[in-house]
């Protein structure tokens, strides 16, 4: 272990969506480590990855290979099952963005500007929400405070990087056979591991992951999970509908709220635009509003279209969109992490 105040740091998935955007962002926000490890599969071992100006070589994941390590940034996926307790045991703190632990007793599951005294009471991994749960509750949190949130309607509007190259790559071949007017044979969305695929391009897909017991797929249940989780609150009313669109990066949402109180549509503006981490883009006279083209790449979750109910009293509509690769990923992660280096966490 470092005794300077910079970490060590791994990267696992390093060549990934979320571990390339680990990567910029470390550059970006001149994130301070001592040493960096850069991990993946033995597929991508040896690849050559410039981080802040000096070349560093992949290497192949493996249980030894968190020696020395202070905090370790896993990009996602069902390996974080079998090397986070691994790490653990070789003195890391695993910032994992996989669900595999996010509804463990034992495990925080944060968003640095919600709950951050969660990382406190760790035992070696800190889960990464789901991503359309974070753009969720960076929108709903500053309402939250105003006035609890008895009940949630969701729709969200997920863009085709969420599941991976591969789902871009389907959206892209698509387009490019519709306007050469080919036949293309889908093989990605809903998922690859799925019996049966549906066309994205022209198309919206009302299935993301796979469906559970009760009707609700495993994504929209993660939503429900996960906020109560997060909001230590099991009882607010949550019903999410999760689709997938053919936008290629960043989610947007459209959320119904009920508050406990009646709030004011300019105390919501407000409180939603003094919000760390939140943008408030709501200006209908100009046509002003949240989209996924102007979201991505950037940092803050936007919020707009924010409206009275027209049937409730204490309800209010809004329309939410954010780059779920960064907030919802890569960024989040890093902010746990940014956190515990300047409490002296690690």
């Amino acid at each position: 272990m470092t005794t300077s105040r910079n970490p060590n740091i791994a990267i696992l998935g390093a060549t990934g969506a979320v571990g390339q955007e680990f990567i910029r962002l470390i550059e970006e926000r001149n994130f301070p480590f001592h040493q960096l490890k850069l991990l993946a599969s033995a597929r991508s071992a040896g690849k050559k990855l410039m981080v802040c100006g000096k070349e560093y070589t992949v290497e192949e994941a493996r249980p030894e290979s968190f020696e020395g390590i202070d905090i370790a940034l896993f990009a996602g996926g069902s390996i974080s099952k079998v090397l986070a307790p691994e790490a653990v045991k070789r003195g890391a703190v695993v910032i994992d963005n996989s669900s595999s632990f996010r509804m463990d007793p034992l495990v925080p599951l944060v968003v640095p500007e919600i709950n951050p005294e969660d990382i406190a009471w760790h035992h070696g991994i800190i889960a990464n929400p789901n991503c359309s749960t974070i753009i969720m509750l960076m929108a709903l949190k500053p309402i939250y405070d105003i006035s609890r949130i008895k009940r949630i309607i969701v729709s969200t509007y997920q863009a085709v990087s969420g599941a991976g190259k591969d789902g871009i790559d389907e959206l892209l071949n698509e387009c490019e056979a519709y306007s050469q007017g080919k036949e293309y044979t889908p093989k990605i969305l809903p998922s690859a591991s799925l019996p049966k695929h549906y066309p994205i391009a022209f198309n919206v897909i009302p299935q993301i992951d796979v469906f559970r017991e009760n009707d609700y797929t495993k994504e929209e249940m993660k939503m429900v999970n996960e906020t109560h989780k997060i909001f230590h609150d099991d009882s607010i009313a949550i019903t999410p509908t999760a689709v997938r669109v053919p936008v290629l990066r960043s989610h947007a949402e459209s959320i119904y709220i009920e508050t406990e109180e009646v709030v004011s549509v300019e105390s919501v503006k407000k409180a939603v635009d003094a919000f760390p981490g939140t943008c408030l883009v709501d200006n209908p006279a100009e046509m002003e509003y949240p989209m996924p083209l102007d979201t991505s790449n950037k940092n803050d979750v936007a919020v707009g279209r924010i409206r009275r109910d027209l049937t409730v009293e204490n309800g209010i509509n809004l329309w939410v969109s954010g780059d779920q690769i960064r907030k919802g990923a890569a960024l989040n992660a890093l902010q746990i992490a940014e956190y515990m280096i300047s409490n002296s966490m690690f």
